[in-house]
């Protein structure tokens, strides 16, 4: 992988508050989304939950029309992985896995966030699953110093996943192809960040730097995935469920700053 920057770009104190202002709206969109979600409510009805609340904090819903998107969140249930469209037809039910990624832009800034969540109780495979995604995020975004490189984060993010399996009694595999990415202005910029790979290589991480870490997990040790005729749902290719948890994280010198915060 050739990387073109030496550093990550930095941002100033005041737009890392600006930046964590629309991803405190986030954070209120995917709290607003979790208490909605039930047996019988649809992903749609999700997606309406969620611009709602976008937009009544004077935000837009990033991904609404971006590269064609057709929804404000995307709702990935089960073995859908990421970037599943929210529809009428897809009905949650008990035991369901749900994984919401959500976006919104407020004064030309941009939080991303998503988490994962059971609809009712969790099978206790699946909820191991999902308890070591989320603990799997909060070990990577850990290497998110200024002094370290990109790679850091991704080999910090391997390695806690290889934890996460003793940790948590369940086999584990990282979702092949997919990972993190820098953020600011726009959703998605430079670097893109894997989620595993050898540490101290590619540009340096900043104070001001802000990476999106997006660690994807699937059960059983499977790491492929094919992409539906829709151009978009990425799902297992074995079926197997799968959990996405994600934060925008900037680098300071008190440490790795949460810029997506949720009650």
């Amino acid at each position: 992988m050739a990387f073109r920057r030496r550093t990550i770009t930095a941002k100033t104190p005041g737009e890392l508050d600006a930046m964590e202002a629309a991803g405190r709206i986030v954070g209120a969109a995917l709290k607003q989304v979790c208490e909605a979600a039930a047996p019988g409510v649809s992903t749609l009805d999700l997606d309406r939950v969620a611009e709602e609340v976008i937009r009544s904090h004077g935000a837009t819903p990033t991904f609404l029309g971006y590269q064609g998107f057709p929804g404000s969140i995307c709702a990935s249930v089960n073995d859908v992985v990421v970037h599943g469209i929210p529809g009428q037809d897809v009905v949650l039910k008990e035991g369901d896995l749900v994984s919401i990624d959500c976006g919104a832009t407020l004064d030309g800034w941009v939080g991303d966030s998503a988490w994962s969540f059971g609809v009712g109780r969790l099978a206790d495979d699946v909820d191991k699953l999902n308890r070591a995604t989320e603990w799997v995020l909060a070990e990577g975004l850990k290497a998110m110093v200024p002094g370290n490189r990109l790679t850091d984060v991704s080999h910090a993010l391997e390695l806690a996943t290889y934890d996460a399996e003793e940790r948590f009694g369940v086999a584990l595999g990282i979702l092949d192809g997919y990972g993190g990415h820098g953020i600011g202005r726009t959703m998605h910029e430079d670097p893109y960040l894997p989620n595993e790979g050898r540490p101290r290589r590619g540009p340096r991480i900043q104070e001001g730097s802000v990476l999106a870490i997006e660690p994807m997990l699937i059960l059983g040790g499977g790491t492929e995935s094919k992409v539906l005729d829709d151009d978009w749902t990425v799902v297992t290719l074995d079926g197997a469920p799968a959990a996405h948890w994600e934060h925008t994280v900037a680098a300071t010198a008190d440490g790795p700053r949460i810029l997506t915060p949720r009650d």
